[in-house]
């Protein structure tokens, strides 16, 4: 008896786990100016001073930067790095740094020079950095929100700001300082830091985000928009220009752009309200993370400005926003 063989054909599937987002459909569009604080993970180097007619700190170190470890020892706050600074001096020993730069760990050494008597560093440094925006939205469900619509950022290099923990603050809009084409000008703004409304879990370069510790705002709830839905033509954005009354100004969707449509430039927008440019003379600091709404749908937020033309700028969709908070 013959037997046949039989060949058999086994297909392997490969399965991938989906992210599966549980975002609201309708939202509490922002429109507030909120003052953002964040700690640091390390010290953030802000600035240098001359000591004895030189910039000693320019030897090993860049704006921008944040120092992590000194000699070994992890660096949170002001206070530990002058005593690892005295304890140095003390036992007569080398400062070794540790710190990141553009994402990487560098090890180098931190110089000192006596001035008068005092041994000086001539460094600035921050364990914390204070910021302005809008908020952008509150999902009334998980009360996550989002805010910006791009990272913040951090000296010369424009390295983007690792968070340790953050605050969202209240704060109310003092006066504007114009913009003009060449020139970008922003929003001067008093903060609260007894008003806490939320606190800031990621810096990201699609936004901020974090929880809404505070009471929900009594507003209509608006509908997420699809970036397929976004038309070119008429919209407004929601933001505040005096203290913290939010109001309504018109804007233009100039284009779209498909290939963009998760940055945080996915479309083109002109500022057409002349009591807003009477105001601001164009897209202004502080304005970022101004709500834009079209069809009675929220469609996303003001990110950027072009320099050369500040009425123009760009925006990023609410779906890519509203998917990164959730993240």
């Amino acid at each position: 008896m013959h037997v046949k063989k039989l060949l058999s054909t086994f297909l392997i599937v490969l399965i991938f786990p989906l992210e599966i987002f549980a975002y609201s459909k309708y939202i509490i569009p922002g429109g507030e100016s909120i003052g953002i604080k964040i700690n640091t993970d390390g010290l953030v180097v802000v600035g240098f001073y001359k000591v004895d007619n030189e910039y000693i700190a320019k030897r090993s170190i860049k704006i921008g930067d944040i120092i992590t470890k000194v000699n070994n020892k992890e660096i949170n706050n002001l206070n530990e790095l002058s005593s690892e600074i005295d304890e140095s001096i003390l036992n007569n020993k080398e400062i070794g740094i540790e710190l990141i730069r553009n994402n990487k760990i560098i090890n180098t050494k931190l110089y000192l020079k006596e001035e008068n008597g005092i041994y000086k560093t001539g460094l600035y440094v921050k364990d914390a950095v204070i910021g302005l925006g809008t908020l952008s939205y509150i999902d009334p469900e998980t009360y996550i929100y989002g805010s910006l619509g791009h990272e913040i950022t951090m000296g010369e290099n424009k390295n983007m700001v690792e968070i340790k923990n953050g605050l969202l603050l209240e704060s109310r809009i003092k006066n504007i300082d114009k913009s003009r084409n060449g020139y970008v000008g922003s929003k001067n703004a008093s903060i609260s830091y007894s008003r806490i409304l939320g606190n800031v879990l990621k810096n990201t370069n699609k936004g901020i985000y974090g929880k809404w510790n505070s009471e929900l705002p009594d507003k209509e709830l608006l509908e997420v928009s699809e970036f397929s839905d976004i038309k070119l033509g008429d919209a407004y954005i929601l933001t505040v220009t005096n203290n913290n009354k939010i109001e309504k100004y018109k804007i233009k969707i100039l284009d779209k752009y498909n290939s963009k449509k998760d940055t945080q430039k996915s479309f083109s927008f002109e500022i057409t309200d002349e009591k807003l440019l009477s105001k601001t003379g164009g897209i202004v600091q502080g304005m970022s993370g101004s709500p834009i709404i079209q069809d009675n749908k929220i469609i996303g937020c003001v990110t950027n400005v072009l320099v050369d033309n500040v009425k123009l700028g760009y925006g990023i969709s609410i779906i890519t926003m509203l998917e990164e908070g959730e993240k």
